[in-house]
């Protein structure tokens, strides 16, 4: 679900006359504080990953950065999050809630403005579903 794209970021310049020098930043780890963003978000009932992520949750692998996609570009990052909404939750509140929570924790952990965060919600969990699992 990730690009792997070795990104251009470079952290913020130090002040003085001192060079300290470069902080890169991995998009596994972007991905990882998106992903964990949007599971704290009430209502959202898992991110969607692909096929391999999946068999190795079954396995006990847990993928903090499973639904989340991230690219940069000259005008910034553009993050793309594929997730499930619980039932009886409004989907248009949890995106915007998603998108907030998204922009905070990227902004608080790496002083990083995103160009876009895209939510997509592929599909409804419905009380039945959890109990059956």
């Amino acid at each position: 679900m990730a690009d792997k794209t070795v990104p251009s970021f470079v952290g913020m310049a130090p002040t003085g006359d001192v060079e300290l020098g470069r902080v890169q930043l991995a998009p596994e780890v972007l991905e990882v504080i998106v992903g964990i963003a949007t599971t704290e978000v009430k209502g959202v009932a898992n991110t969607r990953g692909n096929f391999a992520t999946d068999v190795a949750e079954r396995f006990g692998r847990v993928r903090h950065g499973k639904g989340v996609k991230t690219s940069w570009s000259e005008e910034g990052l553009t993050i793309d999050v594929y997730c499930v909404v619980q039932y009886g939750f409004a989907v248009r509140d949890v995106a915007l809630d998603i998108q907030k929570q998204i922009r905070h924790a990227i902004y608080h952990m790496t002083s990083l403005q995103t160009k876009e965060v895209n939510v997509h919600i592929t599909g409804i969990e419905y009380e039945a579903d959890i109990e059956t699992v």
